[in-house]
């Protein structure tokens, strides 16, 4: 058989011309052991803190410690899939979920993927789970309200766009109904709110998102879940998560509202994360750390400068105590960092006084600066008012004669009590509260009984909206107090009480 060198010449030419180097170049390591959502890698020298890494099942995992020989890895995802011997690659990449408008109205886990059955998210943003928090240059201060919607909170501690206030309290105090309400009256208001659910039980989140559904708030609502039955690493992520997707809101101009619903379960599921990694503990045997895992976490709230856009994002972390121990670890840290709190009372909430906000304790470090002017006028002295009433409270119990003056001024305190009682799912606008409110302190409700005072608001703001829409349109577009629209709510309050009958 006769070889044709100019066949074969060409051939290999032909090869040499089409050759492509196809070099797999990528850092590679080996699992030497995997447990409690944690896996120890060897190799991966060159591999960086918080860089993604992929496992043979698909499964992302996210460098957590750096150490001397190997690497400790926290498993985003199921890590029974996992196992010792397998190859780990480094991603060069840091965690991103999908940002923009394809995320609001869905239910997502911490990575961004729909747990709705609505289909894939229709985003081609995404944007890092992990930033560092805008400069004080980048910030200014808060001025704009945002309304919750109820009474107490609006009147004593009001919250302002940029704020973060802690709701803190006990368990079964009416935490998460009070974040719930905030987000229901941010209807028509344009701010797009976040729901971060971490460690709930999966039948109250649930519920959570059934009412959001009902009273139309996943119109503009993200809800992002991480429940009890997740591992650690993705409790641990979820409000980072949740923060980078109302982040995008807020670097557009935009404003945004996040609830995080509980921190001490992320505090808790850190705990586990750092312990497993054999972090040295602190007190209670948290990390060191834990203080900036939630200030690098809080501090991505802000009320950006006018060159930015003058965007917000307002948050509003939860903290559950125990046996009311606002002193404990991670409560006076998530205090230290937030710029007020909403104390939730257990005995208040049993007696039924519903949001049960404990005014003494409660504070907005804002102040003022969150309020319209007619709010500041009329409920300017509400939380003396009833401090010191809390006080006569406590002193007529004894049984004492009390002069006409401290009588009278108990029995206002026990209509002005009544009165910021609200059902769950009700927030009132902030025009309503200011008639409400004046109705209170001008003294028109001293001679209704206090087991009508609630039937007495609603039928006064149902008047109100029926016969004097013009006297609130007048409020609502002056947003102060003037002689003009004092004297028109006077008139109405008066006329209102002639026909007024209980019942």
């Amino acid at each position: 058989m006769k070889f044709n060198s100019d066949e074969i010449a060409s051939v290999i030419q032909k090869e040499i011309e089409t050759f492509e180097s196809q070099m797999d170049v990528r850092e590679v390591g080996t699992v030497l052991e995997v447990s409690d959502g944690i896996a120890r890698v060897y190799g991966l020298s060159g591999v960086m803190s918080g860089e993604m890494v992929q496992f043979p099942s698909g499964v992302i995992g996210l460098a957590f410690n750096l150490e001397e020989n190997s690497v400790g890895i926290i498993i985003l995802g199921d890590y029974l899939t996992i196992n010792e011997g397998d190859e780990v690659k480094a991603l060069g990449k840091l965690l991103s979920v999908p940002v923009g408008d394809g995320v609001i109205g869905r239910v997502l886990d911490p990575l961004g993927n729909p747990l709705d059955g609505k289909g894939p998210v229709e985003s081609s943003e995404q944007r890092p789970v992990e930033v560092i928090a805008t400069g004080v240059a980048e910030r200014q201060p808060v001025h704009e309200p945002l309304q919750t919607g109820i009474k107490a909170i609006d009147a004593m501690t009001p919250i302002g766009r940029g704020q973060r206030e802690l709701i803190i309290g006990d368990r079964k105090t009416g935490k998460t109904a009070v974040a719930i309400d905030a987000i229901l009256n941010q209807k028509d208001t344009g701010v797009k709110c976040f729901y971060v659910a971490i460690g709930q039980k999966d039948s109250s989140v649930a519920l959570v998102v059934e009412a959001l559904r009902k009273y139309g708030a996943m119109d503009y609502t993200t809800v992002i879940v991480s429940g009890a039955s997740t591992p650690a690493p993705l409790q641990y992520i979820a409000p980072y998560s949740g923060t980078a997707m109302a982040e995008h809101f807020m670097f557009n101009g935009q404003h945004a509202l996040i609830v995080y619903d509980d921190l001490s379960k992320q505090a808790v599921a850190y705990r586990q994360l750092s312990l497993l990694m054999r972090r040295p503990p602190g007190r209670e045997a948290f990390p060191g750390d834990v203080f900036y895992c939630h200030s690098r976490l809080l501090e991505r709230s802000a009320k950006l400068s006018d060159d930015l856009g003058g965007g917000s994002l307002t948050s509003l972390p939860i903290i559950e105590t125990q046996e009311g121990e606002v002193s404990a670890y991670i409560p006076t840290n998530v205090i230290s960092i937030t710029d007020g709190q909403i104390y939730l009372q257990p005995d208040l909430f049993f007696k039924g006084v519903r949001p049960a906000m404990n005014a003494g304790i409660s504070v907005s470090r804002v102040g003022g600066a969150a309020q319209i002017k007619a709010m500041k006028k009329v409920a300017g002295g509400l939380r003396l008012d009833l401090a010191s009433f809390r006080e006569l409270e406590a002193f007529a119990q004894l049984g004492t004669e009390l002069d006409p003056a401290t009588q009278a001024q108990l029995d206002r305190g026990y209509r002005m009590v009544e009165l910021l009682k609200q059902p769950q799912y009700q927030p009132l606008s902030v025009t309503e509260q200011v008639i409400s409110i004046f109705a209170a302190t001008r003294g028109y409700m001293d001679d209704v009984d206090v087991g009508n005072v609630s039937d007495f608001e609603t039928k006064l703001l149902e008047f109100m909206r029926d016969r004097k829409s013009d006297v609130i349109n007048q409020l609502a577009e002056a947003g102060d107090l003037s002689e003009a629209v004092e004297s028109a709510i006077r008139s109405a309050i008066e006329e209102f009480k002639k026909g007024y009958r209980p019942g």
